[in-house]
């Protein structure tokens, strides 16, 4: 009798002769780029230095792509974006010390947004590894500490034989639900040494699956459907897990009105009757979710964010479905159910009984009429039609990244991204020079269609070295700077708590001639030209720059009691 733990894969005679004969010259860094070669990689982001040499060297011997950036968080962010938009896991070549620390913030974000980038660092030479100070380049007593509260899991290899298996192991760490980053890290003499270890052919990296507890599952459709007034607050964990149209479809089953998250933009058709869009910084969205009998979470932390700044405090029964387990209850008591969104929304699909509730649509449209009649009585007439013009210009299949900006807040609240992994921003950690260079990597991954970059002038200085990469290798990238000389929401924050602000503004300089010299092609655009601007920019193949100086406003919050 033969079980399935007993089957072994044959070799190929191709591969037989490889591991029989493996050419010459090959060093450690070839078993880097073999092994993400064989788990399907394609496309590899990063920045050399002295103790990564190996790993670059061996990239000519391969047919893996690299897209090099000029800044370590830079390309942390192109393979964040990169992960996002095709569900693979991004790798993320980088040198020791200053240079693997300088990718931090990026892995933050990625790390708080569920996107699986696979970072593989050099390390100093093994003898200086274990906490001794022998001196070396950019050593640090212990490296990987400063990663383990950031990524996922970490990876340290001390001999050439562990690098398949390492790099496996974080391949498939990365892709588990939740996604997130991953962390290896290489000594130089083990990258550099020729090694006889036989050519990597293949990989055997399995995602493991995160299905709900069936009893956890039977009790929520239960209660769903005999809710009187459920709704669904739908987070980013929807958008990871493929599942929009499997809450689509449970929406329109119990008859439940549907609010997203600023991660989980496109989760659920903006114009879909029981859409409440994404006004979840809105007293009235809270209200109306706070009077829910029942209010499905779905792949969301209900972090501060997602819960108007943690002002939310519902009456009814919350269930929670949540692939992130530190997330899970973190917040508000529920019934936790620790899945991946799309096993769980099939599960509640299987068991709930069909609602009929014609009010429901009537209740969504009074819900947005209040929201709407707030927003028209603070007279932000500018911002609304700036972001009514990016829309316009934007191709309805084309993703949008967006910095830390006040175009971006709007952004959050009111664009329809029409569809989901349509929209990306770096709410997650919050971090400045998101946008420009996460839309490299959102068009390395697909050069079909133009992407769009959002960002302020001061997120813009953070990337602005990244023009030299976008002309480098000719990205489809159209970037707009929305210049208001500082940074415009640090300024509005001062101004409302102190009375003036400081530290906030900033020395503008000529960002059209500044993207010419870079051989990209700038335009100065004004509101009442921005459509026409940005469109024409998006049609032209290439990287693109558009300025719109312009000082915007936010709208009032509602989560300091104003109404």
């Amino acid at each position: 009798m033969t079980h399935d733990h007993d089957l072994v894969l044959r070799p190929t005679p191709a591969q037989t002769e490889a591991a029989l004969n493996p050419p010459p010259g090959r060093t450690g860094g070839d078993l880097v780029v073999e092994t993400l070669a064989g788990l399907g990689a394609t496309t590899v982001f990063g920045l050399p230095g002295q103790h990564a040499l190996g790993m670059f060297d061996a990239l000519r011997r391969s047919d893996l792509r690299y897209i090099g950036l000029r800044v370590e968080n830079n390309a942390g962010f192109a393979a964040d974006a990169y992960g996002r938009i095709t569900g693979e896991a991004a790798p993320l070549l980088l040198s020791t010390g200053p240079g693997a620390l300088t990718s931090l913030a990026a892995l933050q974000e990625a790390a708080a947004a569920s996107a699986p980038v696979l970072a593989v660092s050099s390390q100093v030479p093994t003898a200086g590894l274990g906490g001794g100070r022998h001196g070396y380049l950019h050593e640090l007593p212990d490296q990987a500490a400063s990663f383990r509260g950031v990524v996922k899991s970490v990876h340290t290899v001390r001999t050439q034989s562990q690098i398949p298996s390492a790099i496996e192991a974080a391949w498939t760490s990365a892709l588990s639900a939740p996604h997130g980053p991953v962390w290896v890290e290489i000594p130089q003499d083990v990258l550099l040494a020729e090694t006889a270890i036989p050519v990597v052919t293949g990989g055997d990296a399995f995602p493991e699956e995160l299905p709900p507890r069936p009893e956890l599952t039977a009790v929520a459709a239960d209660l769903l459907s005999r809710a009187a007034r459920p709704a669904i607050i739908a987070g980013g964990g929807v958008v990871r897990a493929d599942a929009s149209g499997k809450l689509k479809q449970l929406a329109e089953r119990l008859r439940a009105p549907v609010v997203t998250t600023p991660g989980g933009k496109g989760a659920f058709p903006w114009k879909h009757p029981l859409s409440l869009q994404s006004w979840i910084e809105d007293r009235h969205t809270t209200d109306f979710l706070e009077d829910a009998d029942v209010l499905l979470v779905v792949g969301s932390g209900l972090g501060e964010l997602s819960s108007n700044y943690h002002t939310f405090k519902p009456r009814g029964r919350v269930v929670q479905i949540e692939a992130d387990l530190g997330k899970l209850e973190s917040n508000h008591p529920a019934l936790g159910i620790h899945a991946d969104a799309r096993l769980a929304l099939q599960a509640l699909l299987e068991t709930v009984t069909e609602r009929q509730d014609p009010a429901a649509p009537e209740r969504v449209r009074d819900v947005l009429a209040k929201v709407g009649e707030r927003i028209a009585a603070q007279e932000l007439t500018l911002e609304q039609d700036v972001l009514a013009s990016v829309r316009r210009a934007l191709p309805a299949d084309s993703p949008s990244f967006w910095d830390m900006t006040i175009l971006a807040y709007w952004a959050w609240s009111a664009f329809d991204a029409k569809g989901p992994n349509h929209m990306h921003s770096a709410q997650g950690a919050g971090g400045l020079g998101y946008a420009f260079p996460a839309a490299l990597g959102a068009a390395a991954a697909d050069p079909t269609r133009p992407v769009l970059a959002v960002s302020g002038d001061g997120g813009a200085l953070y990337s602005i070295a990244e023009l030299a990469t976008a002309r480098q290798y000719d990205l489809n990238v159209t970037w707009l700077i929305v210049d208001d000389g500082g940074y415009g929401i640090l300024r509005e924050y001062m101004t409302d708590a102190f009375g003036e602000a400081t530290a906030t503004e900033l020395s503008r300089p000529n960002y059209v001639a500044l993207a010419e010299s870079f051989g990209v092609p700038g335009v100065r655009t004004t509101p009442e030209n921005l459509e026409q601007d940005l469109a024409k920019a998006l049609e032209a193949p290439g990287p693109s720059v558009v300025l719109l100086p312009a000082v915007l406003r936010m709208f009032a919050p509602t989560h300091l009691g104003s109404d």
